[in-house]
């Protein structure tokens, strides 16, 4: 048969087929397989931070020229690596994303009002993407309930670029719908012209396999798309990938390239540092009083783990409290980012840049431990799955509201995740500093800072005290040593109650 008469030249499989050329996915680079994508397309960018972005054909877009592009993408690179470029050369008109993180150029051209940004809960992302792909145009979800980001609107999206801090594009709220005594709010789907994807290997059918954590939004920005590229660092034989080793089924691809090198850039190379005796540890720097401070919090919390708990730790402290679980305990960490069975940071030499956690640091797996695209790991936290969840706060009110994400018109880095963990049900926690730098309370009656979620956190550990929220209002159940009860109050911008059986502040015996 002529389907069968494959020829292989210097590994480029090439097909003799009667079947028309939309048979043939395999592109000779990545210069070919984008140059058709026109001024004003949307793209759907895959990767979670640097981690499995499609390097070579962002660089190939951007050698393109074209402009007025909207952005899908959950992160925007660094400045000048990753979409970071094309937010330097002005091709991207404006991003959907859900973290801006440490791109200062991303921020600086929001706050400038140069570049449009529709911030979406991480979650909200992963299954507005997903449910595009699979031709639903909408579905409800209680993240975002009560938030200005999502269910009031009015968040904004464009400033004006004449330094006035004029809000010239709002986000629009969202309709609510009442499901067995909860309130859900409409989200619409999201689709795409082109999608730019990476992969670990492809068949020349487009079947794909990702490699680690390198999987997380790839998986759904190419299924969204109406064209898929995906680029790959290995082209093999249809046939040579198992079907069921197959992450992606070659229906959502239509065209694949092998990038000739990856720069595979690591955003926080994080690794055990050695000590004298030869064990191991994550910091050999001498404590600072911050530090120490920090310290305690991460040891009051870590007593928060229960044998056989799944759990969900945010970036900063909460993440930390992972080196003091307490002997006799055993948790499973989920990460964001498609990761269950986090293991300690790996030794310096034996660290790997498709594996890192929702922190962007390195990380190693477990025994046991498993790995998924990011629309499968929210659907674990969305599902209420995940036991616990630990975040970092900048203030929570005697209700319970947290608000961890914006600091309007200074600090934009986006809510990532953190409001879908919040109004999944599941039990969480806050640590954070009793006050802020300047002395301020962070525990007040009213949050002054955008929600994350409403009346959502059940628990506050401090470096002074720890809070149970019961009922919607605040209780006092330990207290720091060298401190009372007033010094407590006189830091405190909420009234509370004093549990009849206040504790010390209790940490993990290290």
């Amino acid at each position: 048969m002529l389907s069968r008469n494959l020829k292989t030249i210097n590994r480029n499989i090439l097909y003799f087929t009667t079947s028309t050329s939309k048979s043939n996915k395999v592109y000779k680079n990545a210069k070919e397989a984008v140059q058709d994508i026109p001024n004003g397309s949307k793209l759907l960018v895959g990767g979670f931070g640097l981690c499995g972005i499609p390097e070579n054909l962002i660089s190939a877009v951007r050698d393109t020229g074209v402009k007025d592009l909207t952005v899908v993408s959950n992160n925007a690179g660094v400045d000048d690596f990753g979409l970071g470029i094309l937010l330097k050369s002005k091709q991207i008109k404006r991003m959907i994303s859900s973290y801006v993180g440490e791109n200062e150029t991303f921020e600086s051209q929001y706050l400038k009002g140069e570049l449009e940004v529709e911030l979406t809960p991480q979650g909200n992302l992963a299954e507005r993407l997903r449910a595009g792909g699979a031709g639903i145009p909408a579905f409800y979800t209680s993240t975002g309930v009560g938030t200005v980001l999502v269910e009031e609107g009015g968040f904004p999206i464009k400033y004006a670029n004449d330094g006035s801090d004029k809000v010239e594009i709002k986000s629009e709220p969202r309709p609510t719908k009442v499901y067995n005594g909860r309130k859900y709010c409409l989200e619409e789907s999201i689709t795409g012209d082109y999608a730019l994807i990476k992969a670990w290997k492809a068949d020349t059918r487009g079947n794909l396999v990702f490699r680690n954590t390198a999987r997380n939004f790839n998986p759904p920005m190419a299924t969204a798309a109406k064209i898929a590229i995906a680029e790959v660092e290995e082209i093999v034989e249809a046939g040579e990938i198992k079907p069921d080793e197959v992450h992606l089924p070659g229906i959502y691809i239509q065209r694949i390239v092998k990038g000739p090198s990856f720069e595979k850039r690591i955003e926080r190379l994080t690794v055990q540092q050695e000590k004298a005796d030869g064990a191991t540890s994550t910091s050999a720097k001498p404590k600072n009083e911050a530090a120490l401070k920090r310290e305690r919090i991460v040891r009051r919390a870590a007593l928060e783990f229960q044998d056989g708990m799944y759990c969900n730790l945010g970036i900063g402290m909460p993440t930390l409290a992972s080196n003091y679980i307490p002997k006799g305990i055993r948790i499973e960490l989920q990460s964001e980012n498609g990761l269950l069975g986090m293991g300690p940071f790996p030794k310096l030499g034996e660290h790997d840049a498709d594996l890192i956690n929702a922190g962007k640091e390195t990380v190693t797996t477990i025994p046991g431990s498993s790995i998924f695209s990011s629309s499968d790991s929210f659907a674990m936290i969305r599902g209420g799955h995940v036991d616990l969840t630990i975040l970092g706060g900048m203030q929570v009110s005697g209700n319970g509201d947290l608000a961890n994400w914006v600091i309007p018109g200074s600090m934009v880095k986006g809510p990532g995740g953190a409001m879908d963990l919040t109004s999944s049900g599941s039990r969480v926690v806050v640590t954070m500093e009793h006050t802020s730098k300047d002395g301020k309370p962070k525990i007040l009656e009213k949050c002054t800072l955008p929600l994350t979620g409403k009346s959502c956190v059940n628990r506050i550990i401090t470096e002074l005290a720890v809070f149970d929220i019961v009922n919607g209002k605040l209780e006092l159940i330990e207290i720091a040593d060298g401190q009372t009860v007033e010094d407590i109050k006189s830091k405190t911008g909420a009234p509370f109650t004093v549990s009849k059986n206040l504790k010390p502040l209790q940490q993990v015996e290290i």
